[in-house]
Parts: structure tokens; C-alpha cells; sequence
């Protein structure tokens, strides 16, 4: 992403050589040689992130960053700091400065300091838009969010409800396959018939015919009595498949000739029953490559391949992340007696750091689980689970170096316990758990580090 930049440094040459470089990487760089200067700039100009020298005639870089912490305190500020100069550092962090790097630094260190702080900056914006939207003004049918991405999917569904064609629906799990499903059936024709959904996976193959097509008495052991089948069931209706790409191979065959014909035959009829149905599909496979791999035929494929609809992961649905949250939380406080408003800042930053691999329904389990361990008004941290709470951590434990070493992640620790001592070393050994030789050592360590 673009970030705007404000340099501050009254060495002419470094503001230079900075702005070239973030200049080459995409983003916006301004730079004033005082922190008068810098701090003028700030009050006017639209900034994402400021980088300060410390060592600046008249106001200096702790100055700057305090003024600049109390006149805008939604811009992170990054401290240069000089080679070795620890306390500088902690005195650069109890000022609020986001982060700080050690001059001589490598540019992509700087870098990426830098756009960590921006991706900060951004999850704290969306915490304070949170209580601005009502989650219920971006639904959609079941579908919360008003992320570009779900208000495209949103005009894709405007568009063919009104179709007969048959609808593949793909994407990750849990991404809110059948929601969109639903939604197609609602805005149809169709909507006064019924809405039958399957789960091909998840029933026994053997079974799995009789259940789409039904049965005749007779038919095998069990069959004491004739039963129509899921398409029968779904007549003058929408018959959803969910995971399709999971169907029986042999099955397929006997499918794709029921939309060819628009008839079932149930197991062990003589005669054809008409149907009336609208087909929708949704799998989290790539169909392509299952019919590469010779597990799905590809005349199928292209019979219910008509409209394609592909989900987005809630990582590409920038904004959607907390109006889901919301959406759930109020679902699960109203079965409870427990009087929760929302997420505490700290929570709900932890929410928008984590990259939710199982999506929606991830997200939703999460906010179930905080709900039934909430202890206060409002969910914290310690609510969410250990992944989620852990995970901005981690991640801010390895961007210092792109590949997170375990030595950096040493550092990075210590220097925080030590910041959080208040410059005490003597505490901060024994929040370690180390003695304080080791501490000094380490620190020395870390001061010869580039």
C-alpha cells in the first residue's frame, strides 16, 4: 500500500536519501530539516506515518514525538536513534513512539518499520469506525460487510437472481458459500418454493444417491417404503450442493444426464419424475485441477459452470472484519444475561491483525467463544483465543528482520520488558528472570548490533 511519510531530520542528505528510496517503494514522502518544521507540517498535512532523528537542534526527536503523540495521536511515530543509544531509545518509547531503529540501519529495515506502523495506523481507524456503522445497514441478506470486494459479490447477486442459469459458487471454507446460496433463492422467482441444501461431503457415498435422486420401495434392503429425493424436494425451489467437488465420480455421470433431462429416476423406479429446480453448486476446490487430477469429469464442470461466483477470504474484505464481529457478538449476548457493548480497543486491534484462515466461520467462533469467557462490558484480549490474541505479537516480533530469527525475537522481548520497567534494569532482570550481568551483556550486545 501507498503510505504518506513525513521525514524529519535536520541532516539534508539523509532526508534526501530516505525520500529516494520509500520514493522507489510506492509511497508518498515529505521531510522538513526541524522538528518546528516537522511539527508545522503535521497540523496540516494528511500523514501516515512520521520518522524522526532524535539528535536535532533546539527541539529534539523526544521532544517532537511527545508534541506530536498529544496533536495527532492516531499517526505512529518512528525514532532514529543513534548506534548504541539504549536509553534514547526507551526514552524515545514512554514519549509514545511507535517503534525506533538503530542508525546504521539497513533502508528495507526502515521499510518495513515503516509499513508496519501504517497498518497500525489503519486497524486503530477502523476500530473508531466500528462504532460509527451499524452492522445491520451493510447486510444483505445474511452477507455483513461493505468491503469492495462483498459489494461486488452483492451486484453479481443482484444481477442473476432473476436467472434460471445454474450458479457455482467457490471460495475458501467458511467463507459464507450457502449465505450467498440463500441469498440468490430469496431475490428469485423462486423464493415462495423451498430451499433444499446437501453437503456432499459429508454423507456416506453409498447413501448419497438415494438421498439426491430417492427411491423406490424395494429398491435395496432397507427401502420399506418409496421417498423422493432432494431434488424432488426442491421442486419449484433452489437445491443447493455444497462441495460439490467432492461428489462421487460415479455419481457424476448420473447428474449432469438429471440437468440435461430435467428428470430423476429414483434407485429402483422403472419410470422418470419431472423436476422443476434451480441448481446452485459451491465447493472450496478448484474444479480445474480436480479435473486435471481425473476426480471431476469436465463435461460436468462446464454444465454447472453457467455463473461463476467466486467468494472472497475475509483477509481481501478490508473493513469487514469488526462489522462481522459486531454482528456476532450482539447474536450471542442476546442468548445470554450478560451485558456486553463491543471490543476494547486492544481487542479489537488483535481482531483485524489476525489473517482469519478458516474466514467468517473462524471469526464466528472466535466471538462465541469471547462472549461465553467475558467478564467485563466490553471483550478483551485475554477473551480471544491464544492465536488470536498472540498473533500481533508474533508478527511484530519478526518484521524487524522479514525472517524472524529467535535472537531477534530475544531482543525485541527484552528491550519491551525493559521499556515497561521504566528503564530499570535491576526489574527488568528480574521480570526476565535473569541475573543482572546477563542483562548487561545482552544489552551490550545489542548496542554493537547493526
Amino acid at each position: 500500500m501507498t503510505v504518506r511519510i513525513l521525514i524529519v531530520d535536520d541532516d539534508r542528505s539523509m532526508c534526501e536519501l530516505l525520500g529516494a528510496d520509500l520514493g522507489r517503494r510506492g509511497h508518498q514522502v515529505t521531510w522538513r530539516l526541524s522538528a518546528t518544521d516537522g511539527l508545522a507540517a503535521l497540523a496540516t498535512a494528511d500523514v501516515d506515518v512520521v520518522v524522526t532523528d532524535v539528535r536535532m537542534a533546539r527541539v529534539d526527536g523526544i521532544a517532537l514525538c511527545e508534541r506530536a503523540v498529544t496533536m495527532r495521536p492516531d499517526v505512529p511515530v518512528i525514532v532514529m536513534t543513534a548506534f548504541g543509544s539504549m536509553d534514547t531509545a526507551i526514552a524515545a518509547m514512554r514519549a509514545g513512539a511507535y517503534d525506533f531503529v538503530v542508525k546504521p540501519f539497513e533502508l528495507d529495515h526502515l521499510a518495513r518499520a515503516i509499513e508496519r506502523a501504517a497498518a497500525h495506523r489503519t486497524r486503530r481507524e477502523e476500530v473508531k469506525r466500528l462504532g460509527q456503522v451499524a452492522p445491520e445497514a451493510s447486510g444483505f441478506d445474511g452477507m455483513i460487510g461493505d468491503s469492495p470486494a462483498m459489494a461486488a459479490v452483492r451486484e453479481l447477486i443482484e444481477r442473476i437472481a432473476g436467472s434460471e442459469a445454474t450458479v457455482l459458487i467457490t471460495g475458501e471454507s467458511g467463507t459464507g458459500k450457502e449465505v450467498v446460496a440463500r441469498a440468490l433463492h430469496r431475490r428469485s422467482p423462486r423464493a415462495a418454493g423451498p430451499f433444499v441444501a446437501i453437503n456432499c461431503a459429508a454423507v456416506p457415498a453409498t447413501l448419497l444417491e438415494s438421498e439426491l435422486f430417492g427411491h423406490a420401495r424395494g429398491a435395496f434392503t432397507d427401502a420399506r417404503q418409496a421417498r423422493a429425493g432432494l431434488f424432488e424436494q426442491a421442486n419449484h425451489g433452489t437445491l443447493l450442493l455444497d462441495e460439490i467437488g467432492d461428489l462421487p465420480l460415479g455419481l457424476q455421470p448420473k447428474l449432469l444426464r438429471v440437468l440435461e433431462e430435467r428428470a430423476v429416476r429414483p434407485l429402483g423406479a422403472t419410470a422418470t419424475v419431472p423436476i422443476d429446480v434451480r441448481l446452485i453448486c459451491a465447493t472450496h476446490h478448484d474444479l480445474r485441477e480436480e479435473i486435471a487430477a481425473g476426480r471431476f469429469r469436465d463435461d460436468l464442470f462446464f454444465r454447472i459452470d453457467v455463473i461463476h461466483v467466486e467468494l472472497p477470504p475475509l483477509r481481501a474484505r478490508e473493513g469487514d472484519v469488526l462489522l462481522l464481529a459486531q454482528h456476532f457478538l450482539d447474536q450471542f449476548v442476546a442468548q445470554t444475561t450478560k451485558p456486553i457493548r463491543g471490543f476494547a480497543t486492544e481487542a479489537a486491534e488483535r481482531l483485524l491483525a489476525y489473517p482469519w484462515p478458516g474466514n467468517v466461520r473462524e471469526l464466528r467462533n472466535c466471538v462465541e467463544r469471547a462472549v461465553a469467557l467475558a467478564r467485563f462490558d466490553r471483550i478483551v484480549p485475554d477473551d480471544l483465543p491464544p492465536r488470536v490474541r498472540d498473533h500481533e505479537a508474533i508478527a511484530d516480533a519478526g518484521a524487524a528482520t522479514g525472517l524472524a530469527t529467535m535472537a531477534e525475537v530475544e531482543r525485541r522481548h527484552v528491550l519491551r520488558v525493559l521499556e515497561a520497567a521504566g528503564g530499570s534494569k535491576a526489574a527488568a532482570a528480574r521480570i526476565l528472570g535473569v541475573d543482572r550481568a546477563t542483562l548487561y551483556r545482552k544489552l551490550e550486545r545489542y548496542a554493537r548490533q547493526p
